[in-house]
């Protein structure tokens, strides 16, 4: 028996039915899943209320999505669910890859310390997208999240999208002035709107299997190429909360799905990987690799997010990773644009700069892909001789490659940054980097402090006075340094932050809390300049 109980969410009669009229709403949400409900409560902290339509009334079935990166942790933290996440989830940052029965390398994700947010968390898709329905409900003023609510049909007209909706209750329609498509990799909206993927379809299978067992391996990422349990393949073993394992096994191209998800044929196979019987089998699926995107995520006011809009093969945990960025990306543009306090010409942004993502992980999955399955003769040499030449040398061990970890997407050279020809580990279009603080005399961090709207992050030095209305000041000095009178004052208590961000230096951080330009000199017209473009002003 899995051991997740699946309690359905309640229905509840939708208003228009109720009344008989045509709803008017500023945004639906079609979809309630990890992205989705993100994109939720993203907005409502912003202060937009929305509608999230979901054809079912339960999580996702299965484990699904497991790995959750550190960035993706981090905004999950500043929505509300960060903490719970990694209290629950199983912390890891070391993998190791073996071929047959040796170990060619290791790496470790974080091996510096001073951040909140650990490398990765192995965490079941079921319980993020529990623990966000939980903070959805927090947020029920701004929140009308509606089960059993099927979209059946969407019209764009004017300024407005007609939406469609079926229900136990019979159908209804609703009007929204932007629509956020969150509904999964086999997207009905896409469908309605005649869209298709781009891309690459790969031709191998893999297996997923979730099993429940008592075991000591450790909190590791372990793959292996051509195992002395799986000959000829590739396999990997990943640690989940509540004793369970997630084994992936490459099948070969001509794997039967259903066939192959038959008990009788997965257990021993599984026996195999772990040596003994004493397992129950949780979740079962079959999958092929796909790297395919839609050609644009904007469709005048119809938006896409997540795998709607873009899919990966899951080595590398580029998928849900990506998908929670989308919305760090889209959330904070959508709600100056709804507010009327930036042009709509903003949202344009979100396509230019998500892209840029989905590329990257495309990239980096395609590339994982050819070298875990090579089709070619050449992509077999390149393969066998890394692994051959990895025992003893250590650059062949780093192009081993079993999936390049998700990673932050930089936005460097995107029109939204001010350009900046200095120094130093940070530029515009990074992300920040964490680090311990101390605020108002209390341990602290410096993501937590500077999160949810514009900030000018003054580090060793103190902000110009004339800055623009609406934009947050945090001044960061040493221990016992003193700060401008009516500036929020952080102290650097370990030096981290003058590590990792230089000292005398001015940075206008972003909503999404991604660089939007760096100053060396505190001049209130040249920030007021750079968050006027960072808002698409320009």
């Amino acid at each position: 028996m899995p051991r997740y109980a699946y309690n359905p969410f309640p229905y509840m009669k939708p208003p228009e039915l109720a009344g008989g009229h045509v709803g008017q709403y500023p945004v639906v949400i079609v979809g309630a899943g990890p992205v989705g409900l993100a994109a939720a409560i993203d907005l409502a902290q912003r202060g937009i209320s929305v509608v999230v339509l979901d054809d079912n009334d339960v999580v996702s079935l299965g484990s699904r999505a497991i790995c959750w990166s550190k960035r993706t942790l981090e905004i999950f933290d500043r929505l509300g669910v960060g903490e719970r996440m990694v209290e629950k989830g199983v912390t890891w940052q070391v993998g190791r890859l073996f071929h047959r029965d040796r170990e060619v390398w290791n790496f470790d994700l974080l091996p510096e310390e001073g951040h909140k947010m650990p490398a990765f968390i192995n965490l079941q898709q079921y319980y993020v997208e529990q623990y966000l329905v939980e903070r959805a409900g927090e947020l029920s003023d701004r929140i009308d999240l509606r089960w059993k609510n099927r979209v059946v049909g969407l019209e764009q007209t004017g300024g407005d999208v007609r939406l469609r909706v079926k229900t136990p209750d019979g159908r209804y329609e609703l009007d929204a002035t932007w629509v956020i498509a969150c509904d999964g990799a086999r997207s009905p909206v896409r469908s309605m709107m005649g869209l298709d993927f781009g891309g690459q379809v790969f031709e191998e299978r893999f297996l997923i299997a979730d099993v429940e067992m008592k075991a000591d391996f450790p909190s590791e990422r372990w793959f292996w190429f051509e195992p002395p349990f799986h000959n000829g393949q590739s396999a990997l073993l990943h640690k989940q909360p509540d004793d369970i394992y997630r084994i992936d096994l490459q099948l070969g191209p001509d794997a039967d799905p259903d066939e192959e998800k038959k008990p009788e044929n997965v257990i021993p196979r599984i026996e195999k990987v772990i040596g003994h019987s004493k397992f129950e089998l949780d979740w079962v699926s079959v999958y092929t690799f796909q790297c395919r995107r839609l050609e644009r995520f904007v469709h005048n006011r119809v938006i896409f997010a997540g795998d709607s809009a873009h899919i990966v093969s899951p080595f590398g945990a580029r998928g849900g990773n990506g998908g929670i960025q989308d919305i760090d990306n889209l959330g904070w543009k959508l709600a100056l644009v709804v507010k009327g306090e930036a042009p709509a010409s903003l949202i344009a942004t979100y396509d230019e700069e998500r892209i840029l993502g989905a590329d990257e992980n495309i990239l980096h999955s395609a590339r994982s892909t050819s070298f875990m399955t090579p089709k070619t003769e050449m992509e077999s040499i390149f393969r066998d001789s890394v692994l051959a030449l990895s025992a003893e040398h250590d650059f062949a061990r780093r192009l081993v490659n079993s999936g390049r970890l998700s990673k932050p997407c930089s936005l460097e050279g995107c029109r939204l940054q001010t350009e900046w020809e200095g120094e130093g580990s940070l530029a515009p279009g990074m992300a920040l980097s964490d680090a311990p603080v101390r605020a108002g005399g209390k341990p602290s961090w410096l993501l937590g402090e500077t999160g949810g709207g514009f900030v000018l992050l003054a580090v060793g030095c103190e902000p110009p006075i004339g800055l623009p209305a609406g934009l947050h000041v945090v001044q960061v000095t040493k221990p016992g340094g003193m700060a401008v009178e009516g500036v929020a004052h952080v102290e650097d208590c370990e030096g981290a932050v003058a590590n990792r961000y230089g000292s005398r230096r001015l940075y206008l951080v972003r909503p999404d809390q991604h660089v939007a330009a760096i100053f060396e000199r505190p001049d209130a017209h040249e920030i007021a300049g750079a968050m006027t473009r960072a808002m698409g002003r320009e």
